[in-house]
């Protein structure tokens, strides 16, 4: 029983850490892009910022989501009640 709880713990932090670095990645990506954008066409500016705070709430609903899935392996292991 202590290998499945383990098990979980090691898949729940890497399912975080995935999750943290592509948000990170997108986030620098899309900044990027939005500056670059906003450099070249000055005038669309207030456009593209509101479509990249669209994006970046899309972004951070994927981390939001592996929280979620790695709280519910933890603290509710569906993989314990196979055992018993």
């Amino acid at each position: 029983m202590e290998t499945v709880i383990t098990a979980t713990i090691i898949g729940a932090s890497i399912l975080l850490a995935v999750a943290a670095l592509g948000t990170a990645i997108g986030f620098a990506i899309l900044g990027g892009k939005f500056l670059e954008s906003s450099a070249r066409q000055p005038e669309l500016a207030s456009s593209l910022q509101t479509k990249m705070f669209i994006v970046a709430g899309l972004l951070d609903a994927i981390a939001m989501i592996a929280v979620g899935i790695s709280l519910l392996f933890i603290f509710a292991n569906p993989f314990i009640g196979l055992l018993q």
